[in-house]
């Protein structure tokens, strides 16, 4: 049985703003590191909360780390206390996947879905790139190896980054990867009944959401969309910010219907 946690928060624009987002982050990374998303919103109008998820920065520990242990955890973060629905929801990576899940499992949660990145399937390949990522990340989790890995990164990125590694539950991450031996919610995404748009990032630098993969997600209806970040690898704010908040942007005001 899944036991929900809370999820600390922290917060981005007017607390009386009309428009509301969720902002979730990815594996080994915090509720900080969505920042370019939070600080875009809010200069939009919009109030953009980010989170925490278990085992990762101030979030609660838990023993169990599976994709719906994570959902349940976001079905149970409200904008406010009277209302359950998101205006968006923005997920990167692992929260792309708990994001597609927790909306796939509770109509009504939000009213539209960004996917930024997401890990919707993992293959062989993908599994050893993450685990080699999060071993790295763990063996020097400072300023200096970030930078010397990512050059190009705002100073906030680099600096949160390595406090990312130094705040997330090593043991956490890593049974994030164990406890889901078949990461796999295609079906999720299929079964939901909002608009989904995915940001996805350069194939030619690396992307977990491209090729056959994202061929089969966009086939499976017109709800789902996706644009590539040219030149950007699997954290596309943070290698592309601008060009990723621009898509951002573009994809919020292009004129399709919140949740339609």
């Amino acid at each position: 049985m899944i036991f929900p946690v809370t999820l600390p928060r922290i917060s981005w624009g007017d607390p009386q703003a009309a428009r509301r987002a969720l902002l979730v982050h990815g594996l080994g990374s915090t509720a900080a590191l969505m920042w370019r998303y939070g600080v875009a919103l809010a200069e939009d109008g919009w109030r953009a909360d980010a989170v925490d998820l278990r085992g990762h920065g101030a979030a609660p520990r838990a023993l169990d780390y599976t994709i719906p242990a994570y959902a349940a955890d976001l079905v149970q973060a409200h904008p406010t206390a009277g209302e359950p629905t998101w205006d968006l929801v923005i997920g990167h990576s692992l929260g792309g996947a708990a994001t597609a899940l927790a909306a796939a499992d509770t109509p009504g949660w939000t009213r539209r879905i960004v996917l930024i990145d997401p890990a919707i399937h993992l293959s062989d390949h993908d599994r050893e790139v993450v685990r080699r990522s999060q071993e790295d990340a763990f063996a020097d989790p400072t300023e200096t190896a970030v930078r010397a890995a990512h050059p190009q990164w705002h100073p906030h990125d680099i600096e949160l980054k390595a406090l990312a590694a130094r705040q997330a539950s090593r043991w956490a991450v890593e049974q994030t990867s164990t406890q889901n031996p078949a990461w796999d919610v295609r079906d999720a995404v299929a079964r939901l009944e909002v608009d989904v748009d995915v940001i996805a990032a350069d194939p030619g630098v690396y992307s977990i959401f491209d090729g056959a993969l994202a061929a089969e997600v966009l086939a499976g209806g017109d709800r789902v969309r996706m644009t590539v970040v040219a030149g950007a690898g699997h954290s596309p704010h943070r290698d592309k910010p601008e060009e990723t908040i621009a898509e951002l942007r573009r994809i919020l005001h292009d004129g399709r219907t919140m949740g339609s």
